[in-house]
């Protein structure tokens, strides 16, 4: 009996300088998220959870929280950039142009800044990028630079499934 596997991501070998990637799958944020993400990090500002208060601003309605947009943006970019990453190594120059607000559908997009080799983990590389956000209009939202340790070729661990 084979065994048919599918995509297994990027290694460090894979990136380089120049090369931009169009993440595939978009995603319509809810009011639910923006709630339950708020209340999850302590964030205490009405703006992203309670609608009255929201309605009493320049924006009329809830914002969501930037820092989710940042958490989605990232999540989006993990099946081109970094199923195969060893940890996040920092964020950099993180911008939001446009608010985001629920109901929005995001899209996003990285390109390959940088890559070197790793100077303690001879099995690692340090990948840069810098990964933008659009909305369903093709507004940017957010902006930032992501730097992520990943692991070379032939050194991946292998990742076992139960079952069959």
């Amino acid at each position: 009996m084979s065994v048919k596997h599918g995509w297994t991501g990027r290694v460090f070998e894979d990136f380089t300088a120049g090369d931009v990637y169009e993440h595939p799958l978009g995603r319509t944020i809810t009011q639910a998220d923006n709630i339950w993400f708020t209340c999850l990090t302590l964030n205490t500002n009405p703006i992203h959870f309670d609608a009255a208060y929201a309605s009493q601003t320049e924006f009329k309605r809830p914002l969501v929280n930037s820092c989710f947009t940042l958490a989605l943006v990232t999540g989006q970019s993990v099946i081109d950039l970094t199923v195969n990453g060893v940890a996040n190594l920092g964020w950099e120059d993180v911008t939001l142009p446009h608010p985001v607000f629920e109901g929005d559908t995001i899209y996003a997009k990285s390109e390959v800044l940088e890559t070197r080799e790793s100077k303690s983990r001879p099995t690692q590389g340090v990948v840069r990028v810098k990964s933008t956000g659009m909305n369903q209009d093709g507004v940017v939202v957010i902006e930032f630079r992501r730097t992520f340790l990943i692991w070379k070729r032939g050194h991946v661990p292998i990742a076992r499934h139960a079952g069959g």
